[in-house]
């Protein structure tokens, strides 16, 4: 079957190579991605992780500014796909887009729809302290992660799980259920299923998002912590500085001072702040301009007066 591929990040790069892997399945027609970006001090325009690899296995790329545009819809009809495959395009498609595979548009999302419908669902998962999330392919529509759902896949989420590591069990474990998703299309064998129960948004991250609430209970800030670990990364605030949080250790001792105050800062006591329950030590983190560090060769450069209040 011909496939056109829409997809831009990390995430759907290996959703994209099982397709192309498998000749005895699909033909990859061309991949839809982003437009280049600038990025970095200098602003120089980088090509998406998805572009890269396609243009390092000569597969044709289309970069529209925005799929509804209808010179993209004309380019799109000339490929004749017999099914799209998106994976974290980053643009609403049309229904007339939609409409134009054989078979629609297939959707490999990160979560157990219909929770986590949106942007940010692997985040969100963990900041919520989910203890299960997983893949779900989706027979696109018009909604927002609301179309039928076609194949689903659970994994585990353990108290040291990460955004990092969770994404990238999600990010494999995508492009193989995408592949059974395709086998069973192939097969006829597909039975769309739609949505019910109750549905949950995960929206994009924004700095509001990764903002420390140190009134909060413990197990929420380190849900927060490893839900951002390793972009964002929680942020929080001290003396006008921003401060970024890789990772928090729970202590399980009852706060002794008032929610967000320092109450050690050595390496003997570690670098402890009071959350809305108990004290917490954070054992990784990031000054301005610096890289992420232990907390223990923080201390080694940085001295940080034991009663000052860190803020959101």
């Amino acid at each position: 079957m011909r496939v056109v591929f829409m997809g831009t990040p990390d995430f759907a790069v290996p959703v994209l190579a099982a397709i192309d892997a498998r000749t005895d399945l699909a033909e990859v027609a061309a991949v839809v991605t982003q437009p280049d970006r600038p990025r970095g001090r200098g602003q120089r325009l980088v090509p998406s992780p998805v572009k890269s690899w396609a243009a390092a296995h000569d597969i044709p790329v289309l970069q529209p500014e925005r799929a509804r545009d209808a010179s993209f819809i004309l380019q799109l009809r000339a490929l004749a796909p017999d099914v799209a495959v998106v994976a974290a395009f980053g643009q609403i498609l049309s229904q007339e887009v939609l409409d134009i595979p054989v078979h629609g548009c297939i959707n490999v999302h990160a979560s157990l729809l219909p929770k986590y419908r949106g942007a940010a669902p692997i985040q969100h998962a963990i900041m919520d302290g989910e203890t299960v999330t997983g893949i779900t392919t989706m027979q696109m529509n018009a909604g927002l992660d609301t179309g039928d759902m076609l194949l689903q896949r659970e994994v585990s989420i353990h108290p040291d799980t990460t955004y990092g590591t969770l994404h990238d069990v999600l990010m494999e474990m995508g492009a193989d259920l995408l592949i059974e998703t395709l086998e069973r299309l192939a097969a006829g064998t597909l039975a769309p299923v739609p949505q019910t129960g109750e549905s949950s948004y995960a929206a994009r991250i924004t700095r509001e998002t990764a903002a420390m609430d140190w009134s909060k209970p413990a197990h929420k800030l380190d849900a927060l912590v490893r839900g951002l670990n390793p972009t964002p990364y929680a942020q929080t605030s001290l003396d006008g500085a921003v401060y970024k949080i890789g990772g928090l250790r729970r202590t399980g001792h009852a706060a002794s001072a008032p929610a967000g105050t320092l109450v050690s800062a050595d390496r003997r006591a570690g670098l402890c702040i009071a959350a809305g329950d108990e004290d917490v030590e954070i054992t990784e983190i990031q000054a301005p301009g610096k890289k992420m560090m232990a907390a223990s060769a923080f201390l080694n450069g940085y001295a940080l007066t034991v009663g000052t209040r860190f803020s959101s």
